[in-house]
């Protein structure tokens, strides 16, 4: 598919993405699939195996590095580390803009998780950056001692402590700079194999989960197969929205930036006016259009994978009949923007963007036609 045909693809092509999309992330799909993977594990004798992919200069991944450790030690799983590059080609079209939010983004979330993230790290130290992947490079072969030595260089990275990077490199040794490429590369094959591109990422049985915020997922996974080995909550559960008993007296403004053919706009819109009007902040409202509008490419494998990671937001959030979908993207999204302005007019500007994407991504309506 070219990108003018992304952009604005035919209806026959729209209803094509819409079935496709729409199985992928049906929940009944989700568990036979999930089954059929048991079932051939199981046959196989095969342990509880859960692949991890570190990115050295990825703030998210130092959040997630910080876990490991008792991430095995809570559940009865194989755990195989991997060094791998950041993502790359069309599946980073901004990647500037990536690396200058994921040092900041990370700061914000870690004390959510009762987690550490320098706070005014900014990016990372090209000459830090190397020998800190020299240093995971050498212990790759050896999840475990990955596992203890990533959130200790991660620190120093994050720090920009050279001395304590230094000390790291001499306990645990420092893998030259082909090696390092080497396992590099080796990382980014597998990543690739499993149908992934980015940092910080865990993968089980088909699905991948991202980070420290998406963790609960995968431990909810685990917890029912019954490879828990203590009770006890989550490492990482999802944080709840609370708004607490101030209101504010409409000083503070929070800006919201919703595309309406993102599944993710469409799982947190609603929850995001909520807590506007729970807190008593100023919303304003910001409609962008989609990325495949915007001339960036999304490939298949982005897609589809945001699509499935919104679709467990959605259920976690209580959404179940989130993923009755209908492909919005070219026309119809033009449609709906080309009358948002008169629908704000109307005081209503909110509510029709609500309802839009409650169209499309919960009651499988075609809003290409009228």
């Amino acid at each position: 598919m070219s990108r003018l045909e992304a952009a604005n693809p035919p209806p026959p092509m729209r209803w094509a993405m819409s079935k496709v999309l729409g199985r992928w992330a049906d929940a009944k799909r989700l568990a036979a699939r999930r089954a059929r993977f048991e079932a051939g594990r199981r046959r196989a004798g095969g342990a509880h195996v859960v692949e991890y992919f570190h990115q050295v200069d990825d703030g998210y991944s130092h959040l997630a590095a910080q876990l490991l450790g008792a991430f095995v030690e809570r559940y009865d799983v194989r755990l195989i580390c991997h060094l791998v590059p950041g993502p790359s080609g069309r599946n980073a079209p901004e990647p500037e803009m990536l690396s200058q939010l994921s040092p900041d983004d990370a700061a914000r979330i870690a004390p959510q998780y009762k987690l550490d993230f320098p706070a005014t790290s900014g990016l990372a130290d090209a000459e830090l950056v190397d020998l800190a992947t020299r240093i995971l490079a050498n212990t790759a072969t050896d999840s475990n001692a990955f596992a203890k030595a990533a959130p200790l260089v991660g620190e120093a990275l994050w720090s920009g402590s050279a001395k304590a990077m230094q000390t790291l490199a001499e306990q645990c040794g420092c893998a030259d700079g082909e090696t390092a490429q080497a396992v590099l590369a080796a990382g980014e094959r597998q990543r690739a194999a499993l149908g992934h591109y980015s940092g910080a990422m865990f993968h089980y049985g088909g699905e991948w989960y991202w980070g420290v915020d998406r963790l609960y997922h995968l431990e909810n996974r685990l917890i029912e197969l019954g490879v828990n080995r203590a009770s006890g909550g989550q490492l990482a559960p999802r944080p709840r929205i609370e708004t607490g008993p101030r209101r504010d007296d409409g000083s503070l403004t929070l800006e919201v930036y919703p595309s309406v053919r993102s599944p993710y706009s469409a799982v947190a819109f609603d929850a995001a006016v909520d807590l506007a009007r729970a807190s008593g902040v100023r919303l304003v409202v910001r409609p962008v259009l989609p990325m495949v509008m915007r001339g960036l490419p999304v490939t298949r494998t982005k897609g589809m994978y945001i699509f499935s990671d919104a679709a467990r937001e959605a259920r976690a959030h209580g959404q179940v009949d989130w993923g009755n979908y209908y492909e919005p993207i070219g026309e119809p999204v033009k449609r709906c923007y080309s009358l948002y302005p008169w629908a704000a007019e109307q005081g209503r500007g909110i509510e029709y963007l609500s309802a839009f994407m409650a169209a499309a991504f919960r009651q499988g309506v075609n809003t290409g036609t009228d």
